[in-house]
């Protein structure tokens, strides 16, 4: 690679260099009656959605078999690329050429510029759209046609190891929720034990059930403090290293909130638990508020178990909710009363947890791997697109 002054290259509009195509009349409602499994014909409407048709079921419609840029104008403004036989609600337009790798360079040009052409929404309607011209008009950066599959041969790679990974750890988390409900269910026991198991209650295996609760926040002198304070919306990852709110100790003193200790499991017990699943495992010791609960093992129970039994029982949990609608909650009783099984020996508990957390260490480092190699590929994105970094070829 080598670096040249981006004044060195040359520009010229899209409607000059590429060949525009139109899209096909057809609505949702008949796109949702002929969307077929087998279908050879890939159809596009806006956002994300995508069916698959048959020739058959599309007499109408003009078919691109050429790989194709397709313009998402209305609502979220996006491109995609296609490069097998497909076609777009008529709202839509693409671009095309004879050369393969050109339709891919102005692919990868476009989505790196994409905050343009949504900044470039005219923002009359409910949803932002942009007018054929904003594609028509823009420039691009005049490059032989083999620098352009060079720098298309070398985003594509990115690509295609991004989504190896990303397959591959969906794979993964396939095999590690049928492992999850195996083992906390004691269907598969791990090797070395096959001692008894008793049923219990949450109440029984735990040393404490500690709900939350929130101070005034039109007083200001309770925020800002050394004590960690965890809302339920913050309760996204598996295990909870940090919150993004510290409350001062009158702050806490002045609401019914309590520390939970280091290795709780955290239930939320409203709202968000009905969507987003109900477990999470506390790092470190953390306030809650009032949407949260946290079961403190006890002794006899090892903590990771219980919160792999709590997080495969969530289903569980939701039918136990007091509230209706969608977004009714648990309440201290009520969790107390759940029935739970587990191992009577502790050293199969923390088996069965070291399993389970050898596979999410697994998961993780793969998820860290494929945002390495996203943010890897930005750079790159960043630098063969505006020129900074010239490719010999």
């Amino acid at each position: 690679m080598v670096t040249h002054s981006k004044d060195t290259i040359e520009y010229n509009e899209i409607k000059k260099i590429y060949k525009r195509v139109r899209g096909t009349p057809i609505t949702a409602e008949r796109m949702s009656k002929i969307k077929s499994a087998t279908g050879a014909i890939r159809v596009f409407a806006g956002g994300a959605t995508e069916i698959r048709a048959n020739v058959s079921d599309l007499p109408n419609a003009n078919i691109i078999s050429d790989p194709v840029v397709i313009v998402q104008s209305r609502g979220v403004i996006d491109f995609i690329y296609c490069n097998v036989p497909c076609t777009f609600k008529n709202e839509m337009w693409g671009y095309t050429s004879s050369d393969i790798y050109a339709v891919k360079f102005l692919f990868y040009y476009l989505k790196h510029n994409v905050d343009y052409f949504r900044n470039a929404g005219d923002g009359r309607s409910s949803f932002s759209q942009i007018s054929l011209p904003v594609t028509e008009e823009y420039k691009i950066p005049l490059l032989s046609s083999k620098e352009q599959q060079a720098i298309a041969s070398v985003l594509s790679d990115f690509d295609e190891h991004i989504d190896n990974l990303s397959e591959l750890i969906e794979k993964k988390k396939a095999i590690r929720e049928g492992a999850l409900d195996d083992l906390v269910s004691g269907r598969t026991r791990v090797d070395g034990f096959d001692g008894d198991w008793i049923e219990s209650t949450i109440e029984s295996s735990t040393s404490a059930i500690i709900t939350g609760g929130t101070p005034s926040t039109t007083i200001d002198k309770y925020w800002g403090g050394s004590i960690p304070w965890l809302a339920s919306t913050e309760v996204h990852q598996k295990i909870i290293t940090k919150a993004t709110r510290n409350i001062t100790e009158i702050g806490l003193n002045n609401s019914s909130a309590k520390i939970a200790p280091k290795d709780s499991v955290l239930i939320a017990l409203a709202g968000q638990g009905k969507t987003r699943g109900t477990a999470a495992f506390l790092a470190y010791p953390m306030a809650l508020n009032q949407s949260l609960a946290a079961l403190v093992p006890s002794d006899k129970t090892n903590p990771k178990f219980l919160y792999y039994l709590i997080e495969n029982m969530y289903v569980d949990l939701r039918e136990h909710s007091s509230g209706d609608g969608g977004r009714g909650g648990l309440n201290k009783t009520l969790i107390k009363n759940i029935n739970i099984r587990l191992p009577r020996e502790i050293k199969e508990q923390q088996a069965i947890a070291e399993v389970l957390t050898e596979m999410d260490e697994e998961i993780e480092s793969l998820e860290t791997e494929k945002e390495k190699m996203i943010q890897i590929k930005e750079g790159a994105m960043d630098d063969l697109l505006t020129g900074r970094v010239r490719l010999e070829v």
